[in-house]
């Protein structure tokens, strides 16, 4: 009886000991996002470069509240983005911003609300693009003041997606039928219990070709290039970016230091500057929850198939 009561006081001792370290840890993380990343001198005041980062899938909306036990969502929220945006604008002592871009791209009404807020920041703002900052990915970095990449940055990909799934044969071998009511001949555009018409295919081409052109002028007026040598590149090819800067695409070659680096030379900061990171603050137990928390890869590969873009009309690069 004695040994057991033993054993049961050391599991207990073991419990306290496994969440009190785990509250430090929740406790670090948290002080960490609500006080800022201190950067250069480490202290709250001071000149600053402020971080706007821009990774995972571009989509529309705000960044839903954290969960309580797996931390924030994954993904490039344009609203939440644009806040962040606008609050490094607003803030007297960010000098410069630096956006920094790890994505394939995605929702082609995303990319733009996010690219139509940097058009309107007086500040200067530079991109310094991660492993990816493809399609969508490229076009919230075109019109910053500079581009910066690694030489190994998949990037470019610049051009307009829109992907239907076709089921009829397959709801045919099913026995499954689909019965559609509607108003006029294309109000059904894209059913996927029937095929695209010659007649629906002009009809969404069209609005590809317009997302398209728009993209196009995005980065003619942000690269200062022509409009038709920008079509010559301009195929949906990806690139590194090496070939990138030497496409007129990317101008420096770097890191993220590299671009914080130019960003307080651009904003006239003297000496290390200090940094603030705008991210989604998790509370204290979203912290915990996330220091504790590793989704299964069943969970992970569960998010990836129910991803939904919210149209199909997109910027992105559809990595293989």
């Amino acid at each position: 009886m004695k040994k057991r009561s033993t054993w049961l006081w050391i599991v207990a001792i073991s419990m306290v000991v496994i969440f009190a370290c785990a509250g430090l840890v929740g406790l670090g993380l948290w002080s960490a996002r609500a006080f800022g990343n201190g950067g250069g001198s480490g202290l709250p005041f001071g000149d600053a470069v402020a971080v706007v980062r821009v990774e995972g899938v571009i989509v529309p909306g705000e960044a839903p509240p954290p969960n309580p036990f797996t931390g924030g969502s994954t993904g490039a929220f344009s609203e939440t983005i644009v806040e962040q945006l606008k609050n490094a604008e607003e803030n007297d002592a960010v000098k410069a911003v630096v956006l920094f871009v790890d994505s394939p791209g995605g929702s082609v009404f995303a990319s733009e609300e996010i690219t139509l807020q940097i058009k309107q920041m007086t500040k200067p703002v530079i991109s310094a693009m991660g492993s990816v900052a493809a399609s969508g990915g490229y076009y919230v970095s075109a019109p910053t003041q500079e581009i910066w990449a690694s030489p190994h940055t998949l990037t470019c990909s610049i051009g307009v997606i829109m992907q239907l799934i076709n089921v009829e044969d397959f709801a045919e071998e099913y026995g499954i039928t689909a019965v559609t009511v509607k108003s006029g001949q294309f109000k059904d555009i894209g059913n996927p219990f029937r095929e695209v018409s010659p007649d629906d295919m002009a009809i969404l081409q069209s609005i590809v070709d317009e997302a398209y052109e728009n993209f196009v002028g995005v980065v003619a007026d942000g690269r200062g290039m022509p409009a038709e040598e920008v079509r010559t590149i301009a195929d949906g090819r990806v690139c590194s970016g090496k070939q990138a800067q030497a496409m007129g695409l990317v101008d420096n070659l770097g890191y993220l230091q590299d671009a914080i680096d130019r960003a307080a030379e651009l904003g006239n900061i003297d000496g290390e500057p200090r940094l603030i990171e705008y991210t989604s603050q998790d509370g204290l137990f979203e912290a915990l929850g996330s220091a504790l928390y590793r989704p299964s890869p069943l969970e992970e590969l569960r998010q990836i198939i129910n991803y939904h873009p919210g149209t199909p009309l997109m910027y992105l690069y559809t990595a293989p």
